[in-house]
């Protein structure tokens, strides 16, 4: 959804080709246009390494949730690059319904960096969060938070709310879906296969 976006965004402002080009005035925009597409590219290239790289460490984390026999779903936050925290589902381990993987290493980021406020945070996680960890988010303060597979039934994000959108909120989360959500539906789609 993101790249589709992004994309959709950047091709509204394409500049002419060089041969439609006529005025002094015109030429300098053009090339204006130019660096600044080249730029938005760049930067959205740089945003799907680390969209990846990060998402792919949270899958690792549902694998570890799925050997637990929990629903395999996995979290990372990260701060300037870097791993804080990271977290998987353990409600029936821990007998502790709020032991969500977003939760976790919501917790784990705070200890990390010795603050509830998790600002210029981004979260992971390879299934759409629901009302109870879209709340923590806000409240943690959260920058971004990037998803995999979306949830119909019980996603609060995008699917049966949008939480994240309302406006009295005090702070506002950035989201973002569909990255590899491929791979986490078929995670939970083989996890559930099983239960049956």
């Amino acid at each position: 959804m993101y790249q589709t976006a992004c994309a959709n965004r950047t091709t509204q402002y394409r500049a002419l080709p060089a041969s439609k080009v006529h005025s002094v005035q015109q030429k300098r925009l053009h090339h204006r246009c130019n660096i600044f597409l080249k730029s938005v590219w760049q930067t959205m290239n740089e945003l799907d390494f680390y969209e990846i790289r990060f998402m792919r460490e949270a899958l690792l984390e549902a694998e570890r949730a799925d050997l637990e026999d929990e629903v395999p779903v996995g979290s990372v936050v990260v701060f300037m690059g870097k791993i804080v925290g990271r977290g998987h589902n353990s409600v029936s381990t821990r007998l502790d319904p709020t032991a969500h993987a977003e939760m976790i290493a919501m917790r784990e980021a705070a200890r990390a960096l010795g603050n509830y406020r998790l600002v210029d945070c981004d979260l992971y996680v390879t299934l759409e969060s629901c009302a109870m960890c879209a709340g923590a988010m806000v409240h943690a303060r959260i920058r971004r938070l990037f998803y995999g597979a979306a949830d119909p039934k019980g996603g609060a994000i995008e699917s049966t709310q949008r939480l994240l959108e309302i406006p009295q909120l005090n702070h506002r989360v950035i989201a973002c879906g569909g990255f590899l959500d491929k791979e986490a539906t078929a995670l939970l789609q083989e996890f559930f296969r099983q239960k049956r």
